[in-house]
C-alpha cells in the first residue's frame, strides 16, 4: 500500500472512531494534513473551535501565526505533516485528559510511522511531553524544554525532536511569539544540516 492509501485508512478510522466521549460533541474530526513524504512533522495539541468547524488543523488564529513562522524558515503547508494528539476538540479548549490523550494517539503513532519524519516539531508542553515520553526521555515544563533538540528514536524511527511553544500561546504572550521565532530558526538550521547528509 502506497503512503497516501496508508493515511487515508487512518483518516477514515479517526473518523468513525468513538474510543473516547469526545466524538459525542465534535462537528468534525481532524485527523491532520499534508505532506506524507515531508522531513518534518508538526504535532500540536487538540482542535481547536475552527478546526472542529472546518476539520482541518491550525485554521484558526494559531494557524494564521503559524503559516507565518513556516513562511519566515522559506516552509509551506504542503511541505510539512500537520497532526495532533486529540484528534477531536476537547470542550472549550481544555487540557486533553489521560484517557483521551491515550485512546487517541494510536493514531499519531501511525501517522508518524507512516510518513517517517526526520524531524518532528512539538507545539506546545502537551505535544512535547507526549512525544518525550515516548522516546524515553524525561520531560520538564515548556519554557526549559523549548528550542532544544533531541536526536533520538521514537517507534522505531532515528528522529530530531524540537519542543517550541504553542502558536496559541504566542498570540497572547508576546515573550512566547519571541521564543516561537527563535525556535523556528532552530527548525530551520535541523532542516539544513538534514539536507547536507
Amino acid at each position: 500500500m502506497s503512503k497516501q492509501d496508508l493515511m487515508r485508512a487512518v483518516v477514515t478510522e479517526v473518523i468513525g472512531c468513538r474510543g473516547c466521549e469526545l466524538w459525542k460533541q465534535r462537528r468534525n474530526p481532524v485527523p491532520g494534513e499534508g505532506n506524507v513524504d515531508a522531513a518534518v512533522m508538526f504535532v500540536g495539541e487538540a482542535p481547536g473551535y475552527w478546526e472542529d468547524v472546518k476539520g482541518r488543523p491550525f485554521v484558526g488564529a494559531a494557524g494564521k501565526l503559524l503559516d507565518e513562522l513556516l513562511s519566515e524558515i522559506g516552509l509551506s503547508r504542503g511541505d510539512i505533516y500537520i497532526a495532533n494528539l486529540l484528534k477531536c476538540r476537547p470542550p472549550e479548549n481544555r487540557d486533553p485528559l489521560p484517557d483521551e490523550v491515550e485512546a487517541c494517539t494510536p493514531f499519531l503513532n501511525r501517522q508518524i510511522q507512516i510518513i517517517r519524519p526526520r524531524l518532528i516539531v512539538t507545539l506546545g508542553r502537551h505535544a512535547t511531553s507526549y512525544i518525550l515520553s515516548k522516546a524515553g526521555l524525561p520531560v520538564e515544563g515548556i519554557t526549559k524544554l523549548h528550542g532544544r533538540t533531541f536526536n533520538t528514536r521514537i517507534l522505531g524511527l532515528q528522529v530530531v525532536v524540537i519542543p517550541t511553544f504553542h502558536p496559541a500561546a504566542a498570540l497572547y504572550q508576546l515573550k512566547y511569539k519571541r521564543g516561537l521565532e527563535d525556535d523556528f530558526q532552530i527548525v530551520k538550521l535541523e532542516l539544513e544540516k538534514l539536507e547536507e547528509l
